[in-house]
């Protein structure tokens, strides 16, 4: 069996590789390794702005790519670059031009105990889901976009969420945002809404985070054996140890002892982990091996290929070796896995046809959209600060339940964004970020609702 082009993994980044190889070379030889017969496919892209775009991700029987690359439902087990070939746990050789890995990421798991579920992918939902019918009380473990909606969507189960910072979904939100979130989390009364307008200076920065799926809850029935849901924040804290009830000797009538490290014991039915993932770089490979990255991602330059010759790499299973725009940085999420298949594809081809690769300009500016709690959130560039030190400046907008705008300025220039609502502002926030516009003079005016800002711009 042999390819031009050889992908592993039926992620969103190895069906987004096909898809492109399938469209830049089509009369090439395709192959696609996945251990399952489902794939997880891009199937309706909408163009939000020149670089966002609202993605729905769908589970897709793996045979339908067949026009477009031949399906091997197979385990890999080797990689002899040596020789170019691939082996398979069902004694397959496959050789190959040029090699993708999309192998993607696995959940990180800390704690093994069959009353503990790591949730990342629908498998995961799944057995949640089901496990949810007799279940009156949850811990929920993690501060990223999985954590965050999943405790949105629980209903009729008493559930605490431990987070490890000051607030809610630092993965992606300041202080503020998730102040402004979080009267939904809690079901607080909304306010009258009151829009507040500030301008203030900020001393701190951002931090990036783990994987984030689109819309992944959607048509999932979350709902426990409790008649009410009542929901605790336990912050600044992590998770110390996790007992299961059966090995100790006190009488208790949930599954669960959860230790934290703030000193309290919880108790509970089940346990639900979504703190981050690991690449799922650990690959043999003959002769040698790959560059890691010090996130364990497989390091690969701006034309996404490894140190080993004829192999590209894609999605959460890399990480960026080169240097990076301003305004972008990795965080594991679907949308970026989406574009990078996609290049990986057009560097494929072009290394065959010895034709030259321009970088993909989704690489120039960090753009994510998703939906907190019911909320649109869009998030540009540098929203958090990342990379900026302490000499930044903060616009701000907020009306109560309906809207919340962070605009991060250094030296009178946009450097990212924060829209939570129907802000319809993401088009010209993209356009200041990439154009570097000094907006000194009209800083004031940004946000003031009174103003068409987009008159400035005409």
């Amino acid at each position: 069996m042999q390819f031009t082009y050889l992908v592993i993994g039926g992620g969103i980044a190895g069906v987004s590789c096909v898809e492109g190889l399938a469209f830049l070379h089509p009369e090439a030889s395709i192959g696609l390794i996945t251990s399952s017969g489902i794939v997880k496919a891009v199937t309706k892209a909408v163009p939000v702005t020149k670089l966002l775009s609202d993605i729905t991700v769908e589970e897709t029987e793996a045979d339908k790519l067949e026009g477009m690359c031949q399906v091997i439902i197979d385990n890999v087990t080797a990689i002899d670059p040596r020789v170019n070939s691939v082996l398979t746990e069902t004694g397959k050789k496959i050789m190959y031009n040029k090699l993708c890995l999309c192998t993607g990421a696995s959940p990180r798991k800390i704690w093994y105990s069959p009353h503990v579920i790591t949730i990342r992918d629908t498998d995961s939902v799944e057995t949640l889901q089901e496990k949810l019918k007799t279940v009156k009380k949850i811990v929920v473990i993690g501060n990223g976009g999985i954590a965050t909606e999943l405790v949105h969507e629980l209903i009729g189960v008493d559930i605490v969420w431990v987070v490890k910072d000051k607030h809610i979904s630092a993965t992606f939100l300041d202080p503020g945002a998730a102040q402004f979130l979080q009267e939904t989390v809690l079901n607080k009364p909304e306010p009258t809404p009151e829009t507040m307008f500030k301008r203030m200076r900020y001393n701190t920065g951002g931090e990036a985070g783990p994987s984030l799926g689109p819309d992944w809850h959607t048509n999932v029935n979350l709902h426990g054996a409790a008649r009410d849901t009542h929901i605790v924040i336990e912050y600044a804290c992590e998770v110390e140890r996790i007992i299961d009830a059966e090995e100790t000797e006190t009488s208790c009538n949930n599954n669960v002892y959860v230790k934290l490290t703030n000193g309290k014991t919880l108790t509970c039915d089940i346990v639900v982990s979504a703190i981050g993932v690991v690449p799922n770089s650990n690959v043999l490979i003959r002769g040698s091996p790959f560059e890691l990255a010090p996130d364990s991602g497989i390091s690969v330059n701006e034309f996404l290929q490894t140190n080993v010759s004829h192999v590209f790499a894609a999605g959460d299973v890399c990480t960026p070796g080169w240097e990076l725009a301003a305004h972008w940085f990795q965080m594991r999420l679907w949308t970026q896995a989406r574009y990078m298949g996609s290049y990986a594809a057009k560097c494929m081809v072009g290394a065959v046809k010895n034709e030259p690769v321009l970088q993909d300009f989704a690489f120039e500016m960090f753009t994510h959209m998703t939906r907190f709690f019911g909320f649109k959130v869009i998030l540009l560039g540098l929203f958090n600060a990342q990379t900026l030190g302490n000499d930044y400046e903060v616009l701000l907008r907020v009306t109560p339940g309906v809207e919340y705008i962070k605009l991060i300025l250094k030296d009178g220039k946009m450097q990212g964004a924060v829209l939570i609502g129907e802000t319809d502002i993401e088009e010209m926030c993209e356009n200041l970020i990439l154009n570097q516009l000094d907006l000194t003079d009209i800083a004031d005016d940004l946000l003031n609702p009174n103003i068409d800002i987009e008159d400035y711009f005409d």
